[in-house]
């Protein structure tokens, strides 16, 4: 009997790969962020209060969390591109779904669902596209993935909006069945596993599921998800004020430290942190999740500004955010073309000191700044982001062995995931101190032994006058009046503070540059001579 030989496939254009699998990761990024500007019409339809929708984007960052670190695990078991394919699958099935819901139960269970299929998305895509691109061309390949990651929170509200003005809130999920079935099909056509990662992964697959790491997966996905339930809702119950939050904390980092022990000694680990070892990997890693960090702290707190501060509806606001999307757009293909030309270490540093000096910009920031104002700082902010992304990404897993990328990859993601969460959590609890403080600050401010004080409440007082009332009357009502302008006052230097804090500790990761030193010229990611099918 002739022994079965394996036809190689012609080479597929890179180019198509790389479309094929953006399209998922895409949609997955945008879909983090999308869902936030619908919240109130979906609570009025599921009949839901406001602390109960939170959880339908707890739900979907929980599951994400919990997939992306098992990212290679999962790989080695089935193949990147089914596991690709099968995450897709299970994210536009979800996203059907949270479109039919009717009731807060069901439509957090398939937000789950979803979050579960967007998990593995981006690892692997990230892990995809460094095997398919030649070592010259990784910073191109990392620019794509950076578009696609950094872009769709940018754009995901204003979106949201738009469709949520427009059709119904429904369509912000069913809008991705088109998209994502397209890049299904585009994926079932173009993307081919290397073979030579293919063997490396059914060898190691085999070991696996000879000895499946089940005690890791179960101390990962406890700890995981208790982490990221104390972020996510930690800042509603007051943090350590709350029994519920800091058993989960402290459980959290119980199953962490167990995870940990496990992996170091399991002889088939489910996750390879092992990773961690290399340097370069390690801080460029640490630097990606403080930038998620300070991104999605901004992604929370210009809307907010813009809105209750300065008057926007949530459109405009929308519309004044979308030039960072822009400008990311137009630079980020500019640094993977010079990335193999420039130290990443000074892109990097560049990256920093333009997101320090739009933070800069911010802080200055008052009640009579307008869209251009804005726009502007913001801009600013896009440029840096730009510079961060691409490097980091290429940089972190240069020295990756290429069998192991998905690993690194899922690692990765996570941390930038954990990252935002984090900006997030400390952001929105910092507001709300720095708001009573700075209150507390103003009102001491406002004694009626200072002429000026009285002048302001005297006038405040005639115009009300002027308007009809009398004077008992015109007077409470300026004392209203002027409690609100301290309010907005306070709120403004509470934001302003907090503008100026991102920009401070984004400096505290430029030490970890001295660590981000390469050989770009013998990434083992190199393309594969030739590929095949899964």
């Amino acid at each position: 009997m002739q022994p079965v030989v394996a036809v190689a496939r012609p080479k597929v254009n890179k180019w198509l790969v790389t479309v094929s699998v953006t399209f998922g990761t895409l949609m997955g990024a945008i879909d983090a962020s999308i869902v936030n500007v619908a919240l109130p019409h979906i609570r009025g339809a599921v009949g839901a209060t406001v602390q109960e929708i939170t959880w339908i984007s707890t739900a979907f960052a929980l599951s994400t969390v919990l997939v992306m670190p098992l990212t290679g695990f999962l790989g080695r078991l089935f193949g990147q591109k089914r596991v690709y394919m099968l995450c897709l699958c299970l994210f536009l099935l979800g996203s059907a779904l949270c479109g039919t819901a009717r009731s807060l139960f069901s439509l957090v269970i398939y937000r789950a669902l979803q979050g579960f299929g967007a998990g593995a998305l981006q690892p692997t895509e990230q892990a995809i596209l460094r095997q398919t691109f030649e070592p010259k061309e990784q910073g191109m390949a990392m620019a794509v993935f950076s578009l696609a990651v950094m872009v769709g929170p940018a754009i995901g509200p204003t979106l949201g909006g738009y469709i949520v003005d427009t059709w119904s809130w429904q369509w912000i999920f069913y809008i991705n069945l088109p998209v994502g079935i397209l890049g299904l099909l585009m994926v079932m056509s173009f993307v081919h596993e290397d073979p030579e990662i293919l063997a490396k992964n059914r060898e190691l697959g085999a070991a696996q599921r000879s000895n499946i790491d089940w005690q890791g997966i179960a101390l990962l996905s406890v700890g995981l998800a208790s982490i990221q339930y104390f972020l996510e809702e930690g800042a509603r119950d007051d943090w350590f004020d709350s029994r519920l939050i800091t058993a989960t904390f402290c459980l959290a980092i119980v199953a962490l430290v167990a995870f940990v022990m496990r992996e170091l000694s399991c002889a088939a680990p489910a996750v390879n942190i092992r990773l961690f070892k290399d340097r370069v990997f390690l801080s460029g890693t640490l630097i990606g999740a403080v930038m998620f960090a300070m991104l999605m702290a901004n992604v929370f707190l210009l809307p907010i500004f813009m809105q209750e501060l300065l008057g926007f509806d949530a459109m405009q606001a929308g519309v004044a955010l979308m030039p960072r999307a822009v400008v990311m757009m137009l630079v980020t293909p500019i640094i993977g073309r010079i990335y193999n030309h420039v130290s990443p270490r000074l892109i990097i540093g560049v990256g920093v000191l333009f997101f320090c000096y739009g933070a800069y910009a911010m802080s200055h920031m008052t009640l009579q700044s307008g869209r251009a104002d804005v726009t502007a700082t913001i801009a600013i902010q896009g440029i840096g982001f730009a510079c961060l992304f691409v490097p980091l990404t290429t940089t972190a897993l240069a020295s990756i062995p290429r069998h192991l990328l998905s690993d690194a990859a899922g690692l990765n993601s996570l941390f930038r995931q954990v990252g935002g969460s984090i900006g997030l959590a400390v952001f929105a609890t910092l507001l709300g101190q720095y708001t009573v403080h700075a209150r507390a600050s103003v009102s001491a401010q406002l004694v009626t032994t200072r002429p000026e004080v009285l002048a302001r409440l005297a006038q405040m007082q005639h115009g009300f006058v002027n308007r009809g009332m009398d004077a008992y009357a015109a007077h409470s009502q300026a004392l209203r009046a002027l409690s609100g302008l301290v309010a907005r006052e306070a709120s403004t230097l509470a934001f302003e503070r907090l503008f100026l804090l991102a920009g401070i500790a984004f400096l505290v990761v430029l030490p970890l540059l001295l660590f981000l030193k390469v050989a770009r010229t013998a990434s083992p990611a190199s393309v594969p001579t030739q590929h095949a099918d899964l």
